[in-house]
């Protein structure tokens, strides 16, 4: 049996396709960590068959952390629109049908809100999950959100996802609008890797 190869010190393995999220990852944990993702690499893709943040964070990291000598780090996030009943969450990423498609995601986020009288409140979150693992074992689990609204249109070229159609609260520009540094400071992402960073430092 090939044995899996060992990493250098204070590697960490993101556990995504992603290169937003990866680089929005590495630039909160900073310089002290070696950041990669799976991209470029023969790993499986796994699926989310989750119902929660935590299940799909878990699945992904626990799998994924089966096939390598370094500590896997994966987080599952979404926007949850109150008025939406919580929807899209964790199907963020494909609400509208194709995996990742920001622009149809958009699109459909503001067609289901249009469906609901002009006064409905806007009001809505983003929400972060991340799970930590070695060896197929999840390790640590850390969660955090942002509060803000749903404007009326897209504003901003910044950011991924949702990011044009975010305000957070305290803020009249959108997440797409502020700078990456404005959001690593706020974002549901970055809230949670606060929590997790003390962890990570101590273990990893």
């Amino acid at each position: 049996m090939q044995k899996k190869p060992m990493p250098p010190a204070k590697s960490i393995l993101i556990a995504t396709g992603n290169a937003h999220k990866t680089e929005e990852i590495s630039a909160i944990l900073g310089t002290e960590y070696s950041v990669e993702d799976l991209a470029g690499k023969k790993f499986p893709k796994v699926a989310e068959t989750g119902t929660t943040f935590l299940e799909n964070a878990t699945l992904k990291a626990v799998e994924i952390s089966k096939l390598t000598e370094q500590w896997v780090l994966s987080d599952d996030s979404g926007l949850e629109v109150d008025a939406l009943h919580g929807e899209p969450g964790v199907y963020s990423s494909r609400y509208a049908g194709e995996e990742g498609n920001d622009s149809a995601n958009n699109a459909k986020l503001l067609d289901e809100l249009s469906k609901l009288p002009a006064d409905t409140s806007r009001t809505a979150r983003f929400r972060c999950v991340i799970v930590i693992a070695k060896n197929g074992e999840r390790l640590a689990h850390f969660s955090g959100a942002v509060e803000g609204k749903i404007i009326q249109q897209r504003h901003g070229e910044g950011g991924f996802g949702y990011d044009p159609l975010f305000m957070p609260d305290g803020f009249n520009q959108t997440f797409a609008q502020l700078t990456a540094e404005q959001k690593n400071t706020l974002s549901h992402r970055s809230r949670a890797l606060e929590l997790a960073q003390p962890w990570i430092a101590e273990n990893v």
